[in-house]
């Protein structure tokens, strides 16, 4: 478990790829593009950041802040013959003081349900996203932890820390953001994508 984001810990990818067998897809619904510069924000052991990477042509930066979390991400870059631009090893609060430069896109997957100080993260999110930038939040469904399984077994979050989009847009809107689009992402997620404003 993340000791800074609680219950935030990464899945087996057995049930990883279950719930996500095509990234690409899931990128596009939640508008990111070829051209732009991306930041994935809990990269966690790099099951978005490889196949992201390979869609910016390697115009990725990932940050967590386990450093054997970062290894095995770059160890799967690797493995699928792509590479980020830069391997961050830090508190996701401080990414503004270790980013090498703004952002078209910061990709926050399952992780902003466990943040204790969410209207904190994002105002410094909003910080390192450039003034048209986007900000994309995926998360679990906010339905009873006993309803979301995967492979036999209930997955996700705690029934009490699983958050509505509206929940979501209310708190990022408040630190900068506009909502663009929510998006449904089955079986037992959803996207929420934001424009800087």
């Amino acid at each position: 478990m993340n000791e800074a984001f609680p219950a935030t810990s990464m899945p087996d990818r057995d049930w990883w790829s279950t719930l996500w067998p095509d990234p690409q897809d899931m990128f596009q619904k939640l508008r990111i593009t070829p051209e732009m510069t991306i930041l994935d924000l809990c990269c966690g052991d790099g099951y978005f950041t490889a196949p992201l990477a390979k869609l910016v042509a390697g115009k990725v930066c990932a940050l967590d802040l386990d450093e054997a979390m970062i290894e095995t991400a770059r160890a799967e870059c690797l493995r699928q013959g792509v590479s980020a631009k830069e391997w961050i090893c830090a508190d996701a609060r401080d990414v503004a003081t270790y980013l090498p430069e703004k952002v078209d896109y910061v990709l926050m997957a399952n992780t902003f349900h466990g943040v204790p100080d969410q209207p904190a993260l994002v105002r410094v999110i909003r910080s390192v996203v450039k003034s048209t930038g986007l900000f994309g939040i995926v998360n679990w469904v906010n339905r009873p932890r006993e309803e979301t399984i995967v492979l036999g077994q209930p997955r996700g979050p705690r029934t009490d820390m699983r958050m509505a989009p509206e929940d979501v847009t209310t708190i990022v809107e408040a630190g900068g953001f506009r909502l663009l689009a929510a998006i449904e992402l089955p079986p037992y997620h959803y996207g929420v994508v934001f424009a800087a404003s």
